[in-house]
């Protein structure tokens, strides 16, 4: 059936040219048989020439935007929240953890996160699929380990999604509380969900710019308080100290560790941009790069200034006294109350801007598992006119309506009961889908030998035993994550532990009751295949191959 099918093919192909027919192929109907061909020139394996041109990407329409490195880093990095961390992780570190030695421990994790870039980096130049995680686990791990790897991505995303929304109404009711404004937090909550369920429906370059913007701003108000604080204290600000390593290892090293993985969740999302990428084997591992060594000089830098701010000895007891508030309080030291009240107001903004780069993963998520046949197909279609996942970005939207309203409605604390759990159930999650990617990434370039060994197994294996680590500790220690001894909380590990086995089953069950759609999960499906035939001067043949060719004449491009 196949061979028919691809011989069907070829006939409608001549030359292999696709340029002429996309040329042809401008009114709307046409274009749904253009972009049939062009899924089945990959399915069958036919090459085509000119992949990469304008024309190709656009599929004839010319409006289909394709986001550059610097837009994705601004997905990745907006997607970990940088000043959340900083007002909410960070004082919690240094409260909890080994207090004046937490730059050393964000070094650390910064080091084991670029190892575990790299090998992320080779990887998506050898795979380019909206999938990520899913499709390297498949790859390297096999397909039914790859089905629970999906739902747990698309557990832990979806979750993320739901504590962020929390957390924005909750703060949110704050700010505008001090300002007379009294408004339940669960009316912010819904109108955030609305705003990025609105930009998550259309193309993903309207958020990435919106997201720019936002990105720019919560990170320039810290760069303000660091400048502010060099400049008072000079050299004081930033304590030899705090890298010595008996301060580094000092007790409350594991705690240290949780908060500093925690901060970074979210760089990994740059793969899940790779078939809306320009250049994608170029371009995400280069986003991966900029987001990981840009965050976590942000925060060592932050934390290191911070220390230097309070204290070295008085670092554990004033946060633990502050907490919370503890950011805001040395923004109005060292700068002024009106910059203390603009850094409360762009945390809710922070907020938001993750709350938007958590949907628009966990949508692409579910587009991929549509796709495959994993969950309902209609998931699986992108909106002809803006490019987008819509359909999976309407079901997120609807979960985290349904979501909030249930905490609400039961009465539950946004921050306490919503935020917290859904936060820490979430990063538990994704830390676990880096171990198993890094653990699949190791695997692949085992079974796929290529060169440079240091990028395609040592790096990925240290960074992946970091990993293993540090999703130890939050195991050991999730209570200390959540800040809470509710039992319910405390149990939500185990969701994720069984999402992972009930996938694995499924993905089995798929191997011998469907194996139709066993065979196309976790599939490589090349963006880019190279040209079959040299470019020729304008006017001349682009295209001709006498072995696929019905006839001796070639069409021309004009």
């Amino acid at each position: 059936m196949i061979d028919k099918e691809r011989r069907s093919l070829e006939n409608e192909l001549p030359c292999c040219d696709f340029i002429s027919l996309l040329k042809a192929s401008r009114n709307s109907r046409s274009t749904r048989h253009v972009e049939t061909l062009l899924s089945a020139s990959i399915a069958f394996d036919i090459p085509v020439t000119k992949w990469s041109s304008p024309m190709m990407r656009g599929l004839s329409s010319g409006k289909r935007k394709q986001l550059s490195v610097g837009r994705i880093v601004a997905l990745v990095i907006a997607a970990a929240a940088p000043l959340s961390a900083i007002l909410g992780n960070l004082p919690l570190a240094l409260s909890l953890g080994n207090g004046a030695g937490l730059p050393g421990v964000l070094l650390i994790a910064t080091a084991v996160l670029l190892c575990f870039s790299i090998g992320y980096g080779a990887m998506s130049r050898h795979v380019v699929n909206t999938g990520a995680f899913y499709t390297y686990v498949g790859q390297g791990l096999g397909k039914p380990v790859a089905v629970g790897a999906a739902l747990l991505a698309v557990l832990s995303y979806s979750a993320l999604s739901i504590g962020l929304a929390g957390a924005f109404g909750y703060f949110t009711s704050l700010v505008l509380d001090a300002v007379g404004v009294h408004q339940s937090w669960v009316l912010y909550a819904a109108a955030g969900i609305f705003l990025t369920g609105l930009l998550g429906y259309r193309s993903v370059d309207l958020s990435a710019k919106v997201l720019t913007l936002l990105m720019i701003a919560e990170m320039a108000i810290v760069v303000i308080f660091d400048i502010s604080v060099l400049a008072q204290r000079g050299m004081t600000a930033l304590p030899s100290t705090s890298l010595e390593p008996g301060t580094v290892m000092s007790e409350g090293f594991g705690i240290a560790v949780m908060f500093a993985f925690t901060s970074f969740i979210g760089f990994e999302s740059a793969a899940l941009y790779g078939e809306e990428a320009t250049d994608p084997t170029r371009s995400i591992p280069r986003a991966t790069y900029l987001a990981v060594i840009t965050i976590g000089l942000f925060y060592f830098v932050t934390a290191w200034i911070t220390v230097g701010a309070i204290g070295v000895h008085a670092t554990r007891n004033i946060a633990s006294d502050q907490l919370g508030s503890l950011m805001i309080d040395l923004m109005a030291t060292y700068t002024s109350t009106s910059l203390s009240h603009v850094m409360a107001v762009l945390l809710c903004t922070s907020l938001l801007a993750s709350m938007l780069a958590v949907h628009n993963a966990a949508s692409r998520y579910l587009f991929v598992l549509g796709r495959e046949k994993l969950l309902p197909a209609p998931l699986g279609r992108f909106n002809r006119r803006h490019y987008s996942p819509s359909n999976a970005s309407v079901i997120q939207t609807c979960v985290a309506f349904a979501a909030v309203a249930a905490f609400f409605n039961a009465g539950l604390d946004p921050y306490v009961n919503l935020a917290t759990s859904m936060v820490g159930l979430s990063t538990l999650g994704i830390l676990g889908l880096q171990a198993l990617a890094a653990m699949a990434i190791f695997a692949y370039f085992c079974k796929h030998p290529t060169s440079g060994i240091a990028r395609t197994r040592i790096a990925p294996a240290i960074g992946g035993a970091g990993i293993v680590v540090a999703l130890a500790l939050f195991v050991t220690d999730y209570a200390s994550l959540v800040g809470t001894d509710n039992s319910v909380v405390n149990a939500l590990p185990l969701v994720l532990g069984l999402t992972v086995v009930a996938g694995w089953f499924y993905g089995i069950w798929l191997r011998y009751r469907r194996p139709h759609i066993y065979a196309g999960l976790a599939a490589i499906k090349p963006r880019y295949s190279p040209p079959s035939v040299q470019p020729q001067p304008p006017n001349e043949c682009s295209g001709y191959d006498p072995s696929r060719c019905c006839s001796s004449e070639c069409p021309r491009v004009n």
